[in-house]
């Protein structure tokens, strides 16, 4: 009975206002009709070719042709209370606002689309207002996005997804909502245009794009992902998308959960990207031609290939990691189930685990790599091989020749592979050759590289390089330290060799961060580079305390060149007291250090002149093996260093 009486009240409605349509002097509608057209041709055509000059010639044509049709509008509206005049004013204000903001008069913008939302909320769900209110709404949340306030612009976009819900809710064949053109034809047309509900579905899926930008400079992450993916769902269903860049942002939005450990679906949103690029390329191939235009289609898709092919990489990189950290926790390992299949640990997702493309069949490239949790080698292998799989591929796009940076970066993530992957190796000679793969990679690309252009790229390099000899001296320490046997020369020599290479390394990432000028370090180290740089001091220490040599002369050189790196961490946090939260754990052993190693070089150098040396500066120590095994006879202390080398 209500909906019966609502259509009445429409039908007289229209019925009342094409009455006064007809009554008033059909030459105004015309005019209006025909300024609307010119309107229309300046902004979409003509606007396009203004000289540089002037940039804004043909919107401010425009504007004056808009102007004055407001004056004739706002005058039929206060003879009749049509519905549609009401409309015909709102999409003139709607388009003063448009284009005060495109000329950047942005307050006047402002008053015209909040004139335009004012005059039309009472009658916000009628078919003729909901296409001018949401484009209004979705401009003024643009508007104060722009302005830097994101919960303004949220209020805004809000308004805008609750319209076109409850307007939907009620939508039937009679409620077509009615495009802006429809408005100003002096005769409505008899069947609706074909086009008009697309225009209200891609107004809202801009909506939702807004909204899932909203949420994400308001630090809502996890609401953000939801409202990114609602958008690539809704361009997928309406066919409304751009292949690559639609399979670019799937591929950026499965960073996001699998940062949040939701594996399943990350693995997803990245299947997706490589179905519709693969869809897209298949495509291409039925295309004919070789002409400029083909041709940057082609070095598009291998651009954006190569990038979905590093996500994928990620995504292995990030389950190994991940795996590692659960393995590596003891409550998780209290807690973890013995068969290892679940993959429950995405609880900071909340309600948007469910978020599937539906309409995509995607089995045959989720099934390429797990979602699950590794254990075993043998598993995480299976990952490795994907992951190298996909950085070799990314590595044919991004050369060092071509894309240094990039490809610095891939090398990078393939170092940090084989570093994860040597975690579930449990044979420590395996162990060492995955890390000594690393070195090779690193090195190769390090050899490559001019500092004084790629300083910052130069710097990571160094560092991980350290980090790596570390690791394998970690591992060889280890190994001597679980037998009795006395050392070979060759492994006291191995052993020094790569404390030294780390060493070497380390200190090239610190002088890296001297000043140019006076070559000393800065008073205050920038955010990015200030714990690294204490880590690396605190490595230094150590790694000079792990140098084996029985010429006791040259162990005083090295124990106080230690001694100098953990008094440089101490110093350092003393003076700034904001590092010490950076380096917290270290800082605790550098300072029991600087205490109790002084005691062991007086004791050394008491020694020392005791068995007659002369004690002074010495710049090296023998390095080669048949000099370290001299040494180890002449010096008849070899057990002592053996038990103090640990």
């Amino acid at each position: 009975m209500y909906e019966v009486a609502r259509i009445y009240i429409v039908v007289l409605q229209v019925t009342l206002c094409a009455m006064a349509t007809h009554s008033m002097n059909k030459e105004v509608l015309v005019d209006l009709q025909e300024k609307y057209d010119k309107v229309r041709k300046l902004l979409d055509e003509d606007s396009k070719r203004d000289p540089p000059s002037e940039p804004y010639k043909s919107k401010y044509a425009a504007s004056v042709i808009l102007t004055d049709m407001k004056s004739i509008l706002v005058k039929l509206v206060e003879d009749s209370d049509c519905l549609k005049f009401k409309a015909m004013l709102g999409v003139v204000s709607l388009n003063l606002g448009l284009v005060s903001v495109d000329t950047e008069e942005l307050s006047t913008g402002e008053e015209q689309l909040m004139n335009c939302v004012d005059s039309l909320c009472d009658d916000a769900l009628k078919p003729e207002i909901i296409l001018i209110l949401m484009t209004a709404l979705n401009q003024l949340g643009i508007l104060w996005s722009e302005r830097g306030d994101p919960q303004k612009s949220k209020e805004y976009l809000d308004r805008a997804e609750k319209l076109y819900e409850e307007f939907t809710a009620h939508l039937s064949s009679s409620t077509a909502a009615v495009p802006f053109h429809d408005l100003f034809r002096t005769s409505s047309p008899e069947m609706p245009q074909p086009d008009t509900e697309n225009m209200l579905e891609r107004l809202y899926t801009l909506t939702m794009y807004y909204l899932a930008q909203v949420h994400g400079s308001l630090n809502d992450h996890v609401k953000s992902a939801a409202y990114c993916h609602t958008t690539l769902k809704r361009q997928l269903e309406s066919k409304d998308f751009d292949p690559v860049d639609w399979a670019l942002n799937s591929a950026t939005l499965s960073q996001f959960f699998m940062e949040k450990n939701g594996f399943s679906q990350a693995r997803h949103h990245l299947a997706a990207a490589s179905y519709i690029l693969d869809q897209y390329e298949s495509d291409l191939n039925l295309q004919e031609g070789n002409d400029e235009t083909f041709e940057a289609k082609r070095e598009r898709l291998r651009h954006r290939s190569a990038d979905v092919a590093r996500c994928w990489a990620k995504y292995g990189l990030m389950l190994l990691s991940n795996s590692r950290e659960r393995l590596m926790s003891e409550e998780n390992e209290n807690e973890e189930e013995a068969s290892g299949t679940s993959n429950s640990n995405t609880e900071e997702l909340g309600d948007v685990k469910h978020l599937w493309f539906t309409s995509l069949e995607l089995s045959c490239y989720e099934d390429q790599i797990t979602d699950k949790h590794i254990l075993v080698y043998e598993d995480a292998r299976k990952v490795f091989v994907d992951a190298q799989k996909w950085l070799a591929k990314a590595k044919q796009y991004y050369t060092l020749d071509e894309h240094a940076s990039d490809c610095v970066q891939i090398v990078q993530d393939l170092s940090q592979l084989y570093k994860y992957l040597a975690f579930f190796e449990e044979d420590e000679k395996r162990q060492s050759r995955m890390h000594k793969r690393r070195v090779d990679h690193l090195e190769s690309v390090l050899k490559e590289l001019n500092p004084q252009y790629y300083l910052l790229v130069c710097r990571q390099l160094w560092y991980e390089l350290g980090e790596t000899y570390s690791d394998i001296l970690d591992i060889k320490l280890q190994r001597l330290q679980m037998t009795d046997e006395r050392p070979t020369p060759h492994a006291l020599w191995k052993v020094n060799h790569l404390a030294q290479q780390s060493i070497s390394n380390f200190s090239k990432f610190i002088e890296s961060l001297r000043d140019a000028s006076t070559k000393k370090m800065p008073a205050r180290l920038n955010e990015d580079v200030l714990r690294p740089a204490l880590i690396a001091y605190f490595r230094v220490g150590r790694l000079y305390s792990k140098i084996v040599t029985p010429d006791k002369v040259v162990q005083l050189q090295y124990l106080g060149k230690s001694l100098d790196a953990y008094q440089f961490l101490v110093d350092y946090c003393r003076n700034d007291e904001g590092a010490k939260k950076y380096v917290s754990v270290e800082l605790a052993v550098c300072e029991d250090m600087v205490k109790l190693l002084p005691l062991k070089l007086e004791k050394l150098k008491h020694e020392v002149q005791q068995e007659g040396q002369e004690w002074k500066h010495v710049t090296a120590m023998p390095t080669d093996m048949n000099a370290t095994t001299a040494l180890q006879k002449r010096s008849g202390i070899f057990s002592v260093v053996h038990a103090e080398m640990f």
